[in-house]
């Protein structure tokens, strides 16, 4: 069953809303994340400053957040988007320290660049397809897809700006520059809901994109498949080098997310066979969400009682805390993808999708012109391996963060005696949450038929998927085996990497140093010179250059063409050097008989010249502040009239 709500003409062009199976799901999946959190907030934020201001954005959160799930229309899921995205900046940004200012910049910045990007995006599809309301969008987008290579270009431009906004939501690579920062410098609650469900919202914009713009179109779901990989497989890597716990489980979501991308690539390679690419995905993000709830709230109580992050100050932490040692193993033996587990299950669905659609290039289902049919079969060789890879990466990094946290002993022998006599450490309210979220994991995993491919029936209508042909049996050697290649790949990059190549040497133990080189960043490597630098110097010659163009076409016209004819006039006091100098012109011009016959007065003409190149001058100065003046009035009437009209 169904139910729809139109808001006619608010907003300008009306809001609407619809529940189905997936929004449902999506909706449950939020409310119930915020209910933990919320629960677990009670405790963490006890002494923190702005309380209030917390749980009310916290609150309007929920609601934007909600409003992106239930849309029905590209148009309501963007206004709700934007307000889901302001509102979590203030939640990111809580304890205004400067470092997490820096951070929730970088956010904000990301968030509405991504958002003016879409937004041009919307309007190029609203004037190719007439509509932005999901339910119409496929039957109007498939015409343009196969007809001229015109408009399939305009649609495929519309498309990758809209993507833009979304990916960047979703921790895509190269937009993934906000998610490392964030989600450290946030209160963990809130990096719980960050990486748990509102980079969902992200990954909603990209199915509906994919099912509804670009069904089964091949050439975007290997683009979409070719962002996936390089997602997960950074995301991966940078979870292996990071030294601190809530940078590693936000570069643990990102490659997360990578897989999710992965598996919407493959939906459009598989065409009408994407069956298992569709309950992959699906499945994929309701675990990653459940797995991500469970392990950052675990975090948050290392946190709420340490204040830090840092491995080597946390390290052993929990040696001595059974429920919090239960409660985060459970999400890392989930996370890192191990049977009788929740991600095994929606893991092993993504990874068969890629192993069908290397049956179906065998039999000549390739499609794109620039592969052929043994390029394909070997590149999506590769792609089924460094899925399997990024899996052994996560299998590594979670080991890491358990054995530091959980089994090894601090460096600082009193530190630790310390630690293992902290014999309370969260209140019961805590303790429940964190032990209902960590159970609801193995239950998951455990009984797969029963609740995950019941979840996966009621999603995939929304992605117009249909159920496999037959049952897949997760528990066959097959679908084991894939699991099994995962987790000897995980042992070998933990053993042979992290301990013999990330590990330091302190004054008595093993450290954990921060190998990651500092040149390799995206942000000061990149954006931060591209977007503070290179774009204002540029923009600011051309501005400049055309503001000069213009005061000079204005006086050569004054010059010539609309020249002011003016009446002699008293000469200005300060005039010295004209006067003197005019006067010995005046006097040449009479003694040889030049200049009109004498009658021109070489005074007035030389004051007259410095008046003139006085107000250019001043003119010059004055009309760069003039534009931006008219351009800021002009900004705030377009603001106010959007909002009234």
């Amino acid at each position: 069953m169904e139910w729809s709500l139109v808001l006619k003409d608010v907003c300008g062009m009306g809001l609407s809303f619809r529940v189905d199976g997936f929004r449902l799901l999506f909706a449950g999946i939020t409310s119930y994340m915020w209910l933990m959190t919320s629960l677990f907030s009670k405790e963490y934020m006890a002494h923190a400053r702005r309380k209030g201001r917390y749980y009310f954005f916290l609150a309007l959160t929920y609601i934007a957040t909600m409003g992106v799930f239930l849309s029905d229309d590209l148009f309501t899921t963007f206004v709700f988007f934007e307000m889901m995205s302001l509102a979590s900046y203030v939640c990111v940004i809580h304890d205004e320290k400067p470092g997490t200012l820096r951070a929730g910049g970088v956010y904000l910045a990301v968030a509405v660049i991504g958002g003016l990007v879409s937004l041009m995006g919307l309007f190029l599809l609203y004037d190719q397809a007439g509509t932005l309301a999901l339910g119409q969008l496929r039957e109007a987008c498939l015409p343009l897809l196969s007809g001229d290579a015109g408009e399939r270009k305009r649609l495929f431009i519309a498309g990758f700006c809209i993507l833009f906004g979304f990916g960047a939501k979703a921790g895509m690579f190269p937009l993934h520059i906000w998610l490392p920062m964030a989600h450290p410098v946030a209160p963990a609650p809130a990096s719980a809901l960050l990486s748990g469900i509102i980079t969902k919202s992200g990954i909603f914009g990209m199915l509906a994109l994919s099912a509804d713009i670009f069904p089964h179109d091949g050439m975007w779901g290997f683009i979409i498949c070719l962002f996936g990989v390089a997602s997960m497989l950074l995301g991966g890597v940078l979870a292996i080098f990071s030294v601190d716990i809530k940078r590693s489980l936000a570069c643990s979501s990102m490659s997360q997310l990578g897989m999710i991308i992965c598996g919407i690539g493959m939906q459009g390679l598989l065409g009408d066979e994407n069956a298992l690419a569709v309950r992959g995905t699906v499945l994929h993000m309701v675990n990653h969400s459940n797995l991500k709830l469970a392990l950052f709230m675990a975090a948050g109580v290392i946190v709420m009682n340490l204040h830090k992050l840092n491995l080597n100050e946390i390290r052993g932490y929990g040696r001595k805390k059974p429920l919090l040692k239960l409660c985060f193993l459970s999400g890392a033996l989930g996370i890192a993808g191990i049977p009788l587990f929740n991600g095994y299950i929606s893991k092993t669905l993504l990874h068969e999708s890629i192993v069908e659609f290397l049956k179906l290039s065998h039999e000549g289902g390739w499609t794109l012109a620039f592969l052929s049919q043994n390029q394909a079969a070997l590149l999506f060789r590769l792609i089924e391996w460094l899925f399997l890879l990024t899996g052994g990466m996560t299998v590594a990094y979670m080991t890491k963060l358990f054995i530091c946290v959980f089994v090894e002993k601090n460096a600082d022998p009193k530190v630790q005696e310390e630690y293992d006599s902290m014999g309370h450490y969260c209140t019961p309210l805590t303790a429940a949450v964190l032990a209902i979220t960590a159970a609801v994991l193995p239950v998951l995993g455990m009984l797969p038929y029963a609740t995950q491919d019941r979840l996966a029936d009621m999603a995939q209508t929304f992605l117009h998927g249909l159920s496999p042909s037959h049952a897949v049996n997760y528990f066959s050697l097959v679908n084991l085996k894939g699991g099994f290649i995962s987790i000897v790949l995980g042992g070998l990059i933990y053993l042979l990497i992290v301990r013999k190549l990330l590990m330091g040497r302190g004054e008595e133990t093993e450290i954990y140093p921060n190998r990651w080189p500092e040149k390799l960043d995206l942000l000061t490597l990149i954006y931060e010179p591209l977007l503070l630098k290179i774009f204002p110097a540029v923009f600011g010659f051309c501005c400049r250059a055309l503001d000069f163009a213009a005061d000079g076409l204005i006086l050569f016209f004054r010059r010539t063409t609309h020249r002011q004819l003016r009446e002699p006039e008293e000469l200005p006091a300060d005039y010295v050097l004209p006067y003197y100098l005019g006067r010995g012109l005046n006097y040449a011009s009479a003694r040889f008989g030049c200049g009109k016959d004498g009658k021109r007065d070489y005074r007035q003409l030389l004051a007259r010249r410095r008046s003139l190149s006085r107000e250019a001058w001043r003119m010059f100065q004055a009309s760069a502040s003039f534009s931006l003046m008219m351009f800021g009035i002009g900004m705030i009437v377009s603001v106010i009239y959007l909002i009234v009209g």
